[in-house]
């Protein structure tokens, strides 16, 4: 029985250390994300957020067009570490790893990554429309002296209007997503778009994302290298739909 038990554990590491390879060459599985500990169990967080509601708007809004960013282009990979354990809460809030943005902003980061592949790179999505229920977790999660890393529920957030990314770049060569001055959400001030540690070359590559995303009508938050606005995003609604009934 212990023999059995024994082969069957190699096995499962050997597969488990293949799988783990494979994703590291596609840029999937990266560092260990910056963690906090919740104010609260994750449960009662989520339960709390999907009976809640977002913020009362008045005003005349586009109507909703979200666009599914890996249709796009097949260069454009996702890390969606929300739909994970690795991630600053350690725990899955998606049900499912996918990017969403509206259509003009989608058509936008579209024109960035190609001008972006003419100097080796492509776009690895972190987070792109985000429901406004996974806004309040974060918020109602997050101590006090970190909560200028997330946004506050009671006004909703960039991400929940379907006009905000998070995003890095891979290297086309490798497939292996570049180093950074910090890693992705790391609630630290190497964080910040004009941080000036970090290695010569790491704020090089910051420089050339930001470029490219700037050029195309988005604007990094100073707080957070990864995370762009999209110019229109006072035009869009506050939205509240998950991913599993976006269709597919």
């Amino acid at each position: 029985m212990r023999m059995r038990h024994t082969n069957f554990m190699r096995k499962f590491h050997f597969r488990l250390c293949s799988l783990l390879l494979v994703l590291l060459q596609f840029g999937f599985a990266q560092e260990v994300s910056f963690r906090i500990t919740p104010l609260h169990p994750m449960e009662e967080l989520r339960a709390d957020a999907l009976r809640a509601q977002p913020p009362v708007e008045h005003g005349t809004f586009l109507k909703p067009d979200l666009v599914e960013l890996v249709r796009l282009d097949p260069a454009i990979k996702l890390d969606i570490r929300y739909a994970t354990s690795n991630n600053f809460l350690g725990t899955p809030v998606y049900m499912q790893a996918r990017a969403f943005l509206q259509r003009p902003a989608a058509e936008a980061l579209l024109r960035a990554h190609r001008e972006l592949k003419a100097n080796g790179y492509g776009l690895i999505i972190h987070d792109g429309y985000r429901p406004w229920y996974v806004t309040k977790i974060f918020w109602d999660a997050t101590p006090d002296d970190k909560r200028i890393f997330v946004a506050d529920p009671a006004e909703g957030s960039k991400h929940n209007r379907g006009c905000a990314v998070d995003l890095s770049v891979y290297d086309l060569k490798t497939g292996r997503e570049v180093e950074m001055p910090s890693g992705y959400d790391e609630m630290t001030d190497r964080a910040f778009a004009d941080y000036v540690g970090g290695t010569a070359e790491e704020r090089a590559r910051r420089a050339v994302l930001r470029q490219a995303m700037e050029k195309q009508g988005f604007q990094v938050n100073p707080r957070e290298w990864w995370h762009f606005d999209y110019k229109d995003w006072k035009q869009y609604p506050i939205l509240n739909v998950k991913f599993e009934d976006l269709g597919q």
